[in-house]
Order: structure tokens, then C-alpha cells, then sequence
């Protein structure tokens, strides 16, 4: 379990280890470093998904790792309160952010549109606070859409 707390409060993850072992090792490496903490989720969209795990509350975006290899074809879906790796157009691009999903967003599945977004995880408890979070007011900062104008910081991440 990995706990993700928040300045609005705390979301607790269950990671598919056995469906997701890439995208698992890869969250869990990010969670022991502390590399979220400090971080916000800078993309929020209502009835989509929060996305976060990369930038800075001033919206400079932290270094990561190499990317990871994409996942999406383990049989999850991308179920409201599942979390995915977030990726560029590129298939194999993950590296440190993520996102949970608002609701049943089976366009992004393997093979839906493309080879589609990995799913590694689910909340367990605190979808009340991230469907808080979900209605935050956005504006545009730095280049970048759908960016809460009070920052959502992850204070911690950590792995029980």
C-alpha cells in the first residue's frame, strides 16, 4: 500500500504487483526516493482524471528516471479510481507521473485508440478526497491547461 498525502488530505493506493510489475517497481522506486514529495497534481479535469507526480508548485518540471516500459496490455482497465502511468504520444515514455482516473475512461485502454495508458493500481481509501480535488478551480499557468489555481501538493508519498 502507498499512501499519497495531500494538502486536502490522504489517498491510499493498492499497486498490481502481479498484472503491473514494471509500472509498480517503477511508482514504488519514486515513492522510497521521495521524488513526490514537494510535487503537485498540476492537471486536473472533472469528469477525467487528476494527473500529477511531475511538476513543482511553480510548475518547473522535475528530473526523472528513463522511461518505463508500457504496460497497458495486463487486461486492467482504466475503471474509475484506477491509477495509470501518464505517457507522451511515444508508447514506452512513462517515467514519474500518473494519474486516477474520475470515472471509466475505457478510451484509454489497450487498444483503444493506441496501445493505450498502463494501469498499476487503485485507490482503497480517499476517492472522496480526490473527487474533491477533481473540482478545484483550473486556469492556464506556465503553457499548460487544467492547472488548479491553489496548488494540490503531495506533501508524501510513502510505502507501507
Amino acid at each position: 500500500m502507498i499512501t499519497i498525502s495531500t494538502n486536502h488530505g490522504d489517498i491510499v493506493i493498492e499497486l498490481f504487483e502481479e498484472t503491473a510489475p514494471i509500472s509498480c517497481e517503477n511508482f514504488r522506486q519514486y515513492v522510497n526516493d521521495g521524488f513526490f514529495d514537494g510535487t503537485i497534481f498540476h492537471r486536473v479535469i472533472p469528469n477525467f482524471m487528476i494527473q500529477g507526480g511531475g511538476f513543482m508548485p511553480d510548475m518547473s518540471q522535475k528530473e526523472t528516471r528513463d522511461p518505463i516500459k508500457n504496460e497497458a496490455d495486463n487486461g486492467k482497465n482504466n475503471a474509475r479510481g484506477t491509477l495509470a502511468m501518464a505517457r507522451t504520444q511515444v508508447v514506452d515514455s512513462a517515467t514519474a507521473q500518473f494519474f486516477i482516473n474520475l470515472r471509466d475512461n475505457n478510451f484509454l485502454d489497450h487498444g483503444g485508440r493506441d496501445f493505450g495508458y498502463a494501469v498499476f493500481g487503485k485507490v482503497t481509501e480517499g476517492m472522496d478526497i480526490v473527487d474533491a480535488i477533481a473540482v478545484v478551480p483550473t486556469n492556464n499557468n506556465a503553457g499548460h491547461s487544467d492547472v488548479p489555481v491553489d496548488p494540490i501538493i503531495i506533501e508524501s508519498a510513502t510505502a507501507a
